[in-house]
């Protein structure tokens, strides 16, 4: 079954809806952004969030101890690193945490997919190349690429996927699970149809 991640909550009012439709993973952004919340934030939001949803933080290049202090208080369960962080910084990281770590690719062409062994992660997040912005911006990549790799770890498909086009991306690619945070969004806001849309269009393929 193909896991759902919604991403970038930052209002009681988010938790709220995506308790109502149960996804595997809720994002927290801690990075820059529109979508940033504080520690103190998303302490209370974890709080409110269905225990069995996991809570993913979301970082580019944090200090290693925010990363996995957040990680060791329960405020989140997994840390994904959308800031092509290097190596030794994962290593600080796995040492401080035993928090399973999603490494973020960023797909701008076939290169982009060579050599994934090398990385040290639980699992792979692929989202489209945007230059010096990192994600959360809606917009696709050629899932075809995907067809010739072969994945070391199981991934999440993100980048643009919607409640209009994320069942024929599961369909063509695969993924373990799908990520979307600016697809269930009205004018920058997380809405509770698009919410549901995307959930059931997902579960939807599941069942085809």
């Amino acid at each position: 079954m193909t896991k759902i991640k919604l991403c970038g909550l930052r209002r009681l009012e988010d938790v709220a809806m995506v308790n109502q439709v149960k996804p595997d993973y809720a994002g927290f952004v801690f990075a820059p952004g529109k979508r940033q919340v504080t520690e103190a934030l998303a302490e209370s939001l974890r709080r409110q969030l269905d225990p069995a949803i996991a809570a993913v933080g979301v970082f580019v290049k944090a200090p290693v101890e925010e990363a996995a202090g957040l990680a060791n208080r329960g405020i989140i369960q997994l840390i994904q690193l959308h800031g092509d962080e290097e190596e030794a910084y994962v290593k600080a990281l796995r040492w401080r945490t035993k928090a399973p770590i999603i490494r973020v690719i960023r797909v701008r062409g076939p290169e982009s997919l060579q050599d994934l062994d090398r990385y040290d992660c639980d699992y792979f997040l692929l989202d489209t190349f945007s230059g010096s912005q990192f994600g959360g911006l809606g917009k696709t990549f050629d899932h075809s690429l995907l067809r010739q790799v072969r994945f070391p770890k199981p991934f999440f498909l993100a980048g643009g996927l919607d409640p209009d086009n994320v069942a024929a991306a599961i369909a063509e690619s695969s993924p373990y699970g799908v990520d979307t945070s600016s697809g269930i969004e009205t004018a920058g806001i997380k809405d509770e149809k698009k919410i549901r849309a995307f959930v059931s269009a997902v579960r939807k393929e599941e069942q085809s």
